[in-house]
C-alpha cells in the first residue's frame, strides 16, 4: 500500500468501478457503486454557541496548540492491553469489527506521545467519520484489499508500515499482531500540510442544570464492555474494559453515542462481513460529565459535518474540558 499524501482524488465513478473491479476477483463483495453511508433525514439545526478562544482546542476544551490532526487505530482485544500513549489523545472512539470487538481510534492534536499502539487495521467506517477533520494523518497497519483504493481516495494522508516503515517499531515483547507500535512525530512528518485541529461541533463549558447522578455506567458491545466510574478527587471518569481496570485512562467527558451498526459491503474469502457504523443522521445518546448523566441528541447532516450534542429542548450541551470519548454504540 502506498500513502495518500499528493494524489488527487478520483470521482466517484472512477471509484466504485476500480472497487468492483478488484472484487470481481471474488475475494470481497461489492454491492453497488452508492457509499454504505446513508443520505441522512435533515434535523433542525441547533441553537448557535460561542466558538472558543483561541488558544483553546476544539477538541478538549483546554489551553493547547491545535496541532496536526492524527487518527490512529488501535487494537483493543485483551491481548493488546494496556495500551500505550492513549492517555495524551484528545479525543477516543470506539467502534465495533467483526466478531462483536471494537477497535479504538485515539485522534491526537494537542499532545504528541512517544509512542502509541498497538495499532490495527482500518475499515470503511473511518472513512466518513474522519472528513470532519478535513484531511487528517490516518496511521493503521493495513486494510483488507477491497477498501484500499477507497482508502487512497479519501481526504488523508495515509501512514502505513508498509509505506512508512521508519514511522513504526515491532515490540520484541509482544506476540504478533498486537506488536505494532507507531512513532507519531515521524507519522506527522510525513504530511507537513495535514489539517489543524478546528471546530468539530463539541461545546466546552458548564454543565447543564439537571442530569441523573450516576456512579458508574457500562457500555456493552457485543464481546467487549466498556464501564466508566467516577473519580471525584480527580473530577474524570475511570476506564474499565471487560472489569478490568485500565487507571490511566481517565476522561472528563463520555459520550455514548446511539448510531445504526450494520453490515458493509465488504467481506472476507470466509465471508465474515465487516460492520458498519453510520455516523450521519441524528439520533439520541448519554452525556457522562462530572458525576452525572445528561440525556441528549445528536446530529451531523452530512460526512464533512462536525457532530452537535444538544439537550432534548435543543440547547447546546456542554462537555466539560478534557479528554473526550464518544462510543459508537448500535445498542
Amino acid at each position: 500500500m502506498t500513502g495518500a499524501r499528493g494524489h488527487r482524488r478520483p470521482g466517484a465513478a472512477a471509484t466504485a468501478a476500480l472497487v468492483c473491479a478488484v472484487t470481481a476477483a471474488g475475494l470481497y463483495g461489492c454491492s453497488g457503486s452508492g457509499p454504505s453511508e446513508p443520505t441522512p433525514t435533515p434535523t433542525p439545526t441547533p441553537a448557535p454557541a460561542t466558538s472558543l478562544p483561541g488558544g483553546v482546542s476544539p477538541l478538549t476544551g483546554l489551553r493547547a496548540r491545535s496541532g496536526p490532526v492524527l487518527a490512529v487505530k488501535i487494537d483493543n482485544v485483551p491481548l493488546a492491553r494496556p495500551h500505550t500513549g492513549l492517555t495524551d489523545a484528545d479525543l477516543v472512539y470506539v467502534e465495533q469489527v467483526e466478531s462483536g470487538q471494537t477497535r479504538l481510534m485515539a485522534v491526537y492534536a494537542s499532545k504528541v506521545p512517544d509512542r502509541v499502539g498497538p495499532v490495527r487495521s482500518a475499515r470503511e467506517s473511518d472513512l466518513a467519520l474522519l472528513r470532519q477533520f478535513g484531511r487528517p494523518v490516518l496511521a493503521y497497519s493495513g486494510a483488507q484489499s477491497a477498501l484500499t483504493p477507497l482508502l487512497e481516495a479519501a481526504p488523508l494522508h495515509l501512514v502505513t508500515e508498509a509505506a512508512n516503515p521508519g514511522a513504526f517499531q515491532r515490540d520484541p515483547g509482544r506476540a504478533a499482531p498486537h506488536n505494532l507500535y507507531l512513532r507519531p512525530g515521524r507519522a506527522l512528518a510525513t504530511a507537513p500540510d495535514a489539517t489543524r485541529a478546528k471546530d468539530i461541533g463539541f461545546r466546552f463549558g458548564p454543565a447543564p442544570a439537571d442530569g441523573t447522578p450516576v456512579n458508574s455506567r457500562t457500555v456493552r458491545f457485543p464481546a467487549t464492555r466498556y464501564t466508566f466510574t467516577w473519580a471525584p478527587a480527580e473530577h474524570a471518569w475511570r476506564v474499565a474494559m471487560d472489569d478490568r481496570s485500565d487507571g490511566p485512562l481517565k476522561p472528563a467527558t463520555v459520550v455514548v453515542q446511539h448510531v445504526t451498526v450494520k453490515a458493509s459491503r465488504f467481506h472476507d474469502f470466509l465471508g465474515a462481513v465487516s460492520p458498519y457504523t453510520v455516523t450521519t443522521g441524528s439520533g439520541r445518546a448519554q452525556v457522562l460529565r462530572d458525576g452525572k448523566v445528561h440525556e441528549a441528541r445528536w446530529s451531523r447532516p452530512d460526512a464533512d459535518s462536525g457532530t452537535t450534542f444538544t439537550t432534548p429542548a435543543g440547547a447546546p450541551l456542554n462537555f466539560a474540558p478534557g479528554q473526550v470519548w464518544v462510543l459508537l454504540t448500535g445498542t
